[in-house]
């Protein structure tokens, strides 16, 4: 049986944003329980040299909403990366999930040798489809969830494993 390079990317994609965006309600409860400012777990880091929580989920949101684009063909919607608040970290997570739904399967099915280019500030890098959304895309979307994920814990969140991996 052949990989369905949809079925490994769309709902994988939804869902791990979906719980992304259940541990950032948690998170903004836990901040209004506690008279946190909300601010504190949005720039929190868990080292100097990493990205706070808010690029975390900009950097996941990308990586999805490209995925889904580079594998279908389609034009890479482009986000501003300005999200400062919860409500504005929730919201660009709806926009790339209302995004990567209108994404089908007959626009993926087909796309393991497809040349794929992604151009970041450093380099470009070039792969075929299969091994673009397995060897790039989904690690990437898992690292940002997860350390967006451990901040968050990390800063005391009451969150645990059942949280990233959501329900089945």
């Amino acid at each position: 049986m052949s990989i369905s390079l949809y079925q490994v990317s769309i709902p994988v994609f939804v869902r791990a944003l979906e719980n992304l965006a259940a541990i950032l309600d948690k998170a903004e409860q836990h901040a209004q329980a506690k008279k946190i400012d909300a601010s504190i777990f949005v720039n929190a880091r868990l080292a100097p040299d990493m990205y706070p929580l808010s690029r975390q989920v900009q950097i996941a949101t990308d990586i999805a909403k490209g995925g889904a684009a580079r594998l279908a063909g389609i034009e890479l919607p482009s986000y501003e990366d300005k999200e400062a608040s919860f409500a504005e970290l929730q919201a660009r997570i709806a926009k790339t999930i209302a995004f990567i739904q209108t994404v089908s399967a007959e626009q993926i099915e087909g796309s393991e040798q497809k040349p794929i280019t992604v151009r970041t500030p450093s380099r470009e890098l070039n792969f075929l489809g299969q091994p673009y959304l397995l060897n790039y895309v989904l690690p990437n979307l898992y690292f940002h969830v997860t350390t967006a994920y451990a901040i968050l814990r990390h800063n005391g969140v009451e969150i645990g494993k059942a949280d990233f991996l959501g329900s089945y």
